[in-house]
């Protein structure tokens, strides 16, 4: 058996060396993010892996926006799957509005009032909204009628992207460096409505199985597929499912805040997903699932990965 190792911290530590001794404190969270951090490094650094990343839960809006379209432009993500809930937050800070710290004990009654709608500690101005919706209009009239009739949701999100103006945008980095964006739940979202009612007026419609054709191509295309998933949700299950396409993924990491005894794909761990073929079984070396928030963990497991590819 392998004897745990007490940490001891000091001035001036790196975010790998300190990854590396919480990697050695055992199977608590600690141990699994020290161990996160070592895959991600493997799966960003190994040319073989195809890199996957999934984003549920307003993960823009609490401020890891740059973070994502950082790894994009560096090309350390070859494709995304996300909520719809994150490319609203991605082109509300692309239109040069801004999302607010908040508070929890708040009574709602009197925000309504305000015009202030929130996400937990998250405040947004209902004004924003109002005003997302021409910006998107304006983007869609835009875009030729052709490429608005019967279309993928990555193609629209591909088009979309090339006419946002904003080199921190996750839209347009990924539409520069061709890398989809997949979000099958897209409509599920704060332009689903406005999608819906300028349809009735101008031409556009969405067709989500169009999606699985990329999706497939860049499954069977690729020697090895890892994924890093954040939350739960359509975003992790559509990039799981489509994997079992081929055996599974070969290594991912997870982080999540579900439960884990209720049922829910969203807080089921990684081994579960063995059982499906979601996951090959054999890789569990190359897997880690991590049982906490991701805004508060991600940017650590991310910066020690990119600093022992580095160094």
């Amino acid at each position: 058996m392998k004897r745990i190792e007490q940490m001891r911290l000091r001035p001036g530590m790196t975010a790998s060396e300190l990854t590396d001794a919480m990697a050695k404190t055992g199977v608590l969270q600690g141990g699994r993010v020290g161990r996160a951090a070592d895959i991600v490094a493997e799966m960003f650094s190994n040319p073989e892996y195809t890199v996957f990343i999934t984003l549920s839960g307003p993960l823009c809006h609490g401020g890891l926006r740059n973070l994502f379209s950082d790894l994009i432009k560096a090309e350390y993500i070859n494709a995304v799957v996300t909520n719809g809930a994150n490319i609203v937050g991605d082109l509300i800070e692309s239109m040069g509005h801004k999302h607010y710290i908040g508070q929890i004990n708040i009574d709602d009654n009197e925000l309504y009032k305000k015009g202030i709608n929130r996400a937990y500690d998250i405040y947004f101005k209902n004004e924003t909204f109002i005003k997302l919706e021409s910006f998107f209009y304006k983007i869609l009239d835009d875009i030729p009628e052709e490429k608005r009739i019967n279309t993928a949701i990555h193609s629209l999100l591909r088009e979309v992207g090339l006419r946002i103006n904003d080199p921190d945008s996750i839209l347009r980095v990924a539409a520069e460096k061709n890398t989809p964006i997949f979000s099958p739940g897209f409509v599920d979202c704060m332009l689903g409505i406005p999608m819906w009612i300028y349809s009735k007026q101008k031409p556009l419609s969405l067709n989500p199985l169009l999606d699985f054709n990329l999706f497939s191509d860049i499954v069977y295309e690729s020697k090895k597929s890892g994924a890093i998933i954040l939350g739960g949700g359509t975003p992790k299950h559509h990039t799981q499912y489509m994997h079992t396409l081929k055996e599974g993924l070969d290594a991912a990491i997870q982080i999540s805040s579900a439960q884990t005894d209720d049922g829910s794909l969203s807080g089921a761990p990684l081994k579960e997903s063995v059982s499906w073929g979601k996951l090959k079984g054999k890789k569990v070396n190359m897997t880690e699932t991590i049982f906490g928030e991701v805004t508060s963990l991600l940017p650590l497991i991310i910066a020690s990965a990119l600093e022992k590819i580095h160094n």
